[in-house]
């Protein structure tokens, strides 16, 4: 991967690069904050934080509509952030709190917001592959014009499900747009000792399914792929892959230490923090002022810092929500006698 750190002129309008810019700090503050609670045994059990992929969830924000869905695996909390849950119903979903985005039942891998179109955080590796194919389908049903972003990782590539989501999606031109965030590593494997195809979009082209790579370190070029990929999906096309390559900065999860990968690769990567390099534009172009700059900050730190207070003061899930939420009961006819 190329570095992204070339100066270059301002392509979009100020509040475009403000978006970004908004979204992918508040993603880095909470998962940091996050780690920080966790240390602290407020949250429990798995936890994989998006810290480094962040320029991915400012790309669909800017490139994709709010009715258009999204479902990915279990390092999930910064694109539910991306597609709107608050700060607040995240966290306290986190600490396992009755107020969290699913009553404090689904913890850090399980977010779900029918709301705002987030259909998980889905624990099982690859799982969510078909799951997407099936929401594009119900969007193709319904005749609307959305689409479902469907995320995987480089691991979960190599799911057999892949192959028969891929087949079906093609087969009826379903709207999804596939998306592998391609970090480089499973988890701890790195994408070299899996396969001998290492250019993960290829995997598309056996379908004839339109397929790139894409810097997913750069929230401009996640930008430009998202939107025409969505151009082309909503034109009735079909499907389309895109592998976004990326870097993850801490372990696979919390108990993960990550002494597979060298020191020299990890510092390599953060010289294209996608962060750092968004403040560094803003410095060499004046696209945003330094006030601007700070004002953004401190509200992020408030917002974060509220979210845990918020966590902390809710209250735990009564026990009878044992028995909630486990059916769906609708009046459709076929469920009548």
């Amino acid at each position: 991967m190329q570095k992204t750190a070339e100066k270059k002129k301002a392509k979009y309008s100020e509040a475009t690069y403000e978006l970004w810019y908004e979204t992918m700090l508040r993603i880095r503050k909470f998962e940091e904050k996050t780690l920080l609670m966790y240390s602290q045994q407020k949250i429990r059990g798995f936890c994989h934080v998006y810290i480094g992929q962040e320029a991915i969830a400012a790309g669909i924000k800017s490139a994709l509509k709010p009715e258009d869905c999204l479902v990915t695996g279990y390092r999930q909390h910064g694109l539910a952030l991306m597609k709107g849950l608050s700060a607040r119903s995240c966290m306290a979903e986190l600490f396992g709190k009755q107020t969290g985005c699913v009553k404090g039942k689904g913890g850090s891998m399980h977010f779900f917001s029918k709301e705002h179109k987030f259909f998980g955080g889905n624990g099982i590796v690859g799982a969510q592959i078909p799951i997407g194919a099936g929401i594009a389908f119900a969007e193709k049903y319904k005749k609307t014009d959305n689409l479902c972003v469907t995320m995987f990782g480089d691991g979960a590539a190599r799911q057999g499900a892949l192959h028969e989501a891929f087949n079906m999606a093609m087969t009826w031109k379903l709207p999804v747009l596939f998306i592998c965030e391609n970090n480089q590593y499973a988890m701890g494997t790195s994408v070299t000792r899996t396969s001998n195809v290492t250019d993960m979009y290829k995997i598309g082209l056996g379908y004839e399914m339109p397929s790139e790579p894409v810097d997913g370190m750069n929230p401009e070029a996640v930008h430009e792929a998202i939107a025409k990929a969505a151009a082309h999906i909503r034109s009735g096309k079909g499907p389309y892959y895109l592998e976004i390559k990326t870097y993850r900065y801490r372990g696979h999860s919390v108990s993960d230490p990550g002494h597979y990968r060298s020191k020299d690769e990890l510092e390599h990567y953060k010289t294209l923090d996608p962060i750092g390099m968004l403040e560094h534009f803003f410095k060499e172009e004046g696209v945003l002022s330094e006030n601007k700059i700070l004002e953004i900050q401190q509200k992020i730190h408030e917002e974060v810092e509220d979210a845990v207070a918020f966590a902390e003061e809710s209250p735990w899930p009564e026990a009878s929500g044992l028995y909630t939420d486990n059916y769906v009961e609708d009046d459709y006819p076929y469920m009548k006698d």
